[in-house]
């Protein structure tokens, strides 16, 4: 049975402990750097585990601020980290789909996500799951979008 947690001083370590297979690390950052964003950006971020059973198999995390001065950065996913032996169980649209929940109960119409470019990177997945490339790019990174 698959669950979202928010992240607790209990559940930290199973957090900490979901590494993306080796050849995606450089397409996002570790979970521990995640959590310290997180926690600068506490009024908006929204980090979650995604547990089947006792496992934590991924990590996501959302942010909320309406008022961003950033349209793709006033609801968007900032990180999803799959567990790179969990990856292509369905885990990733599950945290997706939670957070694309979340957003509607927030009342909001669009939702966006960033991806880099490159081989094996997240582009395709995102494109599955109906982001579509808005043409922006911020920090060299495409902004995708997806109307809730």
């Amino acid at each position: 049975m698959l669950r979202l947690e928010e992240i607790t001083p209990e559940n930290l370590p199973d957090a900490v402990n979901v590494k993306v297979a080796p050849q995606q690390e450089r397409f996002v950052a570790p979970v521990l750097n995640s959590l310290a964003e997180a926690y600068a950006s506490r009024e908006t971020a929204w980090p979650r585990l995604v547990y089947d059973g006792e496992r934590a198999v991924a990590f996501i995390m959302g942010n909320f601020d309406p008022g961003h001065e950033i349209e793709a950065f006033r609801c968007g996913i900032w990180r999803l980290n799959v567990a790179g032996d969990a990856q292509g169980k369905g885990y990733g649209r599950f945290a997706v789909d939670a957070f694309l929940e979340e957003a509607r109960k927030r009342g909001n119409a669009r939702a966006t996500v960033l991806w880099e470019q490159g081989e094996g990177g997240p582009e395709g997945f995102y494109l599955r799951l109906g982001f579509r490339p808005t043409g922006e790019v911020l920090f060299g990174e495409t902004v995708g979008a997806i109307e809730l």
